[in-house]
C-alpha cells in the first residue's frame, strides 16, 4: 500500500494542523493509499530540526512526506521509496543536505502562503518610521507630550507617495509588498534573479547592476530574498552605504542576508532612519545583540507570517499538489535544489 505521512503538528496552536485540514488531505488521496498522521509535536522551524521518534517510525517506506522540512536523519529513514517531500515552511535550507541534493525526490515548499500577512507587516513597519510612530511609542512610555520631533524643519516625516520602495526579491512576498506600494502611490523598484513579468507599476531590475540601481534609489529597502549561498551576507556595509540618507530598511525573508552589525552601525550614526527586522542570523536574537538597544530599530520575533488564514491557504496548496502528483503533472512550488529555493 502506498503511504503518505503528514507530520505537520507543532507546539504553536496557530501552526498545528487542524482536524478539518487532515480530513481534506485524506479526501484528496485514493482509498488504496495509507495516510499516517504523526501526532507527536514537532518543531516547525522549517530548517529541518531534529525529527521526532514518531516521525522516524512513520516515514519508513513512505512515498510522500509532509512536514516542516525533512532533515538528513528523517530522509535516510524513509528509504528508497520516497518520491515527494513537502515543507509547510517556505525556508528549506535544512532540507538541502547531500542526500536530498543527490536524489530524484521532488521537494516542494510553502512559498507564497505567508505572503499576504507578511506584506501587511512590511507596510506597518514602513509607516512606523515614515510617520514617526517610533517617537510616539517612546513618548507614551515617558508620559511626555512633545510635537517637536514631527515639526522641526528637518524632521524625516514622509508621505508614502513621495517615497521609492525597493523590493529586493520579487517572489511571492515581494509581489505582495510591491502591490501594496503601488496602491499607495509609491514608486516601486524590484530585483529578481530571472527576467519575467512584474506586477503593474513595478520597474523590474535584473542582471548585473540590478541590486546597485535598487539601492541607489530606495528610500525604503525591503529584503525578501531567500537565504542561499549566493545571498548570505550580501547586504553589508557597502550596500547599506548606497542607500539614500534617511532610508528605512525592512528585513523580512531570512536572517543572515543582511549584515546585522553593519546595519546596527548605520542606525547608530543616524544615516539609516530606521530598520525593522523580523528575521535574524541567530534566533532567538541573542541578548547581547546591539540591535536590542537601538531606539530606531523595530524587532519582532519571526512572527510576520502569523495568520488565522494560514491553514486555508496551505491546505489548498497541498490538495492541489496531491491532485497533480497523482496525475503526473508538475507540482506547484517545486524547489530548485541547486538554487536553494
Amino acid at each position: 500500500m502506498r503511504r503518505m505521512v503528514v507530520d505537520l503538528n507543532d507546539r504553536r496552536p496557530l501552526v498545528a494542523i487542524p482536524d478539518w485540514s487532515v480530513q481534506r488531505i485524506r479526501a484528496a488521496v485514493p482509498d488504496d493509499w495509507e495516510v499516517v498522521v504523526v501526532d507527536e509535536v514537532a518543531d516547525a522551524s522549517g530548517d529541518g530540526g531534529e525529527p521526532t521518534p514518531a516521525a522516524l517510525q512513520a516515514i519508513r517506506g513512505a512515498e510522500v512526506y509532509m512536514g516542516y522540512g525533512i532533515p538528513a536523519a528523517l530522509f535516510a529513514a524513509a528509504g528508497d521509496g520516497l518520491r515527494w517531500a513537502h515543507s509547510g515552511s517556505a525556508g528549506v535550507g535544512g532540507s538541502l543536505h547531500e542526500a536530498m541534493l543527490a536524489s530524484d525526490v521532488v521537494l516542494t515548499n510553502s512559498a507564497g502562503i505567508h505572503a499576504e500577512p507578511i506584506a501587511d507587516t512590511v507596510l506597518a513597519c514602513i509607516l512606523h518610521f515614515a510617520r514617526g510612530l517610533d517617537w510616539a511609542v517612546r513618548q507614551q512610555a515617558e508620559r511626555r507630550w512633545d510635537k517637536g520631533p514631527w515639526e522641526t524643519a528637518d524632521a524625516p516625516v514622509r508621505e508614502l507617495s513621495e517615497l521609492t520602495l525597493g523590493v529586493h526579491g520579487l517572489g511571492g512576498i515581494g509581489r505582495a509588498v510591491a502591490r501594496r506600494g503601488t496602491a499607495l502611490g509609491m514608486r516601486v523598484l524590484a530585483t529578481r534573479r530571472r527576467p519575467g513579468d512584474a506586477p503593474q507599476g513595478v520597474e523590474l531590475l535584473t542582471g548585473d547592476g540590478g541590486l546597485e540601481k535598487l539601492l541607489d534609489a530606495s528610500d525604503v529597502l525591503v529584503v525578501t530574498v531567500p537565504r542561499t549561498s549566493g545571498t548570505e551576507g550580501s547586504i553589508g556595509a557597502a550596500e547599506l552605504a548606497r542607500l539614500p540618507d534617511g532610508a528605512t530598511v525592512v528585513v523580512i525573508s531570512r536572517g543572515g542576508v543582511v549584515d546585522e552589525e553593519a546595519l546596527a552601525e548605520a542606525l547608530r550614526t543616524g544615516r539609516i532612519r530606521g530598520a525593522a527586522l523580523d528575521v535574524f542570523a541567530r534566533e532567538p536574537l541573542p541578548p547581547e545583540s546591539a540591535l536590542w538597544g537601538l531606539p530606531n530599530a523595530l524587532l519582532t520575533p519571526h512572527i510576520s507570517g502569523a495568520s488565522h488564514l494560514f491553514w486555508r491557504r496551505e491546505t489548498e496548496l497541498i490538495a492541489e499538489n496531491i491532485r497533480r502528483y497523482l496525475a503526473g503533472e508538475p507540482l506547484l512550488n517545486t524547489v530548485d535544489k541547486q538554487a536553494g529555493y
